[in-house]
């Protein structure tokens, strides 16, 4: 196995008054003194180097760590990592002014079956079905960065829910995560605005119209496969005949639309788009101030499941597609239910954020450790989240902050 990367024990020691400093205020909500020492030990664990970051190899690599009260602080310590994760994302939706909350999750491949959560089912880190845990997380995605703020874990049907991996208060065979909603902090500050931030979802979580995350106005973003079926075109009322109506049962008529044509895919939508419907739009600033461009197309669709299935009124959507240059064929497809008058460039930077994203899981797998915990337990697994997160956030800090010493 390939080493984890890491601070230097000399570059830790030299932000370890800012981090003793940070930890402090991140962790107030816990009750107990040795509950808040603990979580800056635990900390400073996840950010050193070393091949791995769960707990036995980090309290070797600690001069102050203790295995035991390790593994007692974060399996069976009852802290809320609620309160903990509400603290941080307000500290940190101060720093970051978010933009977006987009909505993502990611596999923790697991060798046993005993883990919670843990199922053979499609993951994006494997590129294939697998024995993981799947982990839904909501990042705030602002000019000056991004960071994971929330957690949950996502439970399948079929999970088998044992007593040590369940949720604590409920039933081990009865529990469902309500994904989203638990993966989302509270995260407006007191007094202030986030602005109005949009909600977006990956291809696996969809657009559920009906769900919002605190601070955003009803905005919603989902990326979508090719294959996703759609109507560019206009609506004509129909009557449907509704009620019993057999041996002398009522009956009602009710005005359901009903498509001109049959939907087509988002990608045959795009392929016979013309010429003059693609446009160069800005989608990215890098680091170094330097604009991405790249060609998209922007059509008014209405989702063809909504209207078809559920019999909902159709409602005009935006659709976003992503064509490079020298490309054969639309890279990527999103719809949009932000305004008819949003300008083209805010809706290609949106479609495009999601890239911070990835950056983001890649390190906290790659140098925090986040798929390294090797506990059994509900609340342990939340407890590891909460902290690997704290980590994150602290490095970020660290990164925006003009007069912090570098790493040699």
């Amino acid at each position: 196995m390939e080493d984890v990367a890491g601070l230097k024990p000399r570059e830790l020691a030299r932000i370890r008054g800012r981090l003793v400093d940070f930890a402090s205020e991140v962790f107030e909500p816990m009750p107990r003194k040795d509950q808040r020492r603990w979580g800056e030990v635990y900390v400073r664990g996840l950010m050193l180097d070393g091949r791995r970051k769960s707990i036995e190899p980090m309290a070797a690599r600690l001069e102050d760590g203790d295995e035991q009260c390790l593994q007692q602080f974060v399996n069976q310590s009852p802290w809320d990592w609620g309160a903990v994760r509400e603290r941080l994302a307000r500290r940190m939706s101060e720093e970051l002014e978010p933009a977006a909350w987009i909505v993502d999750d990611t596999g923790i491949p697991k060798d046993g079956k005993h883990s919670p959560g843990v199922k053979r089912q499609y993951s994006g880190t494997l590129g294939k079905i697998g024995n993981c845990q799947i982990a839904v997380s909501v990042h705030a995605l602002g000019e000056r960065g991004s960071l994971p703020l929330g957690w949950a874990l996502y439970q399948a049907r079929g999970v088998v829910r044992r007593p040590r991996a369940a949720r604590p208060g409920e039933d081990p065979c009865r529990t469902r995560v309500p994904h989203e909603a638990a993966a989302c902090p509270r995260a407006r500050p007191a007094g202030g605005r986030l602005g109005d931030p949009v909600r977006a979802c990956s291809r696996r979580l969809g657009l559920r119209r009906r769900q919002r995350l605190p601070g955003c106005a009803g905005a919603g973003w989902a990326r979508v496969p090719g294959r996703r079926l759609a109507h560019d075109r206009g609506f004509r009322p129909r009557d449907k005949l509704c009620g019993a109506g057999a041996k002398g049962g009522t009956r009602s008529h009710a005005t359901v639309a009903r498509p001109d044509r049959k939907p087509e895919s988002v990608r045959a939508l795009a392929l016979r788009l013309p010429e003059q419907a693609w446009q160069r739009l800005s989608c990215r600033t890098t680091p170094a101030g330097e604009q991405v461009v790249s060609r998209f197309a922007l059509v008014r669709v209405a989702a063809a499941h909504p209207v078809l299935h559920d019999h909902e009124p159709p409602r005009q959507e935006w659709l976003v597609v992503e064509w490079p240059e020298g490309e054969e064929a639309p890279c990527d497809y999103w719809l949009s239910n932000l305004p008819p008058d949003t300008p083209p460039e805010r809706l290609a930077r949106l479609a495009r954020l999601r890239w911070a994203v990835e950056l983001d899981y890649r390190q906290l797998k790659g140098e925090l450790g986040l798929d390294h915990y090797e506990g059994r337990s509900y609340l342990g697994f939340h407890h590891h989240c909460a902290l690997v997160t704290c980590a994150h956030a602290f490095l970020t800090l660290e990164r925006l902050c003009p007069k912090a010493l570098r790493p040699a």
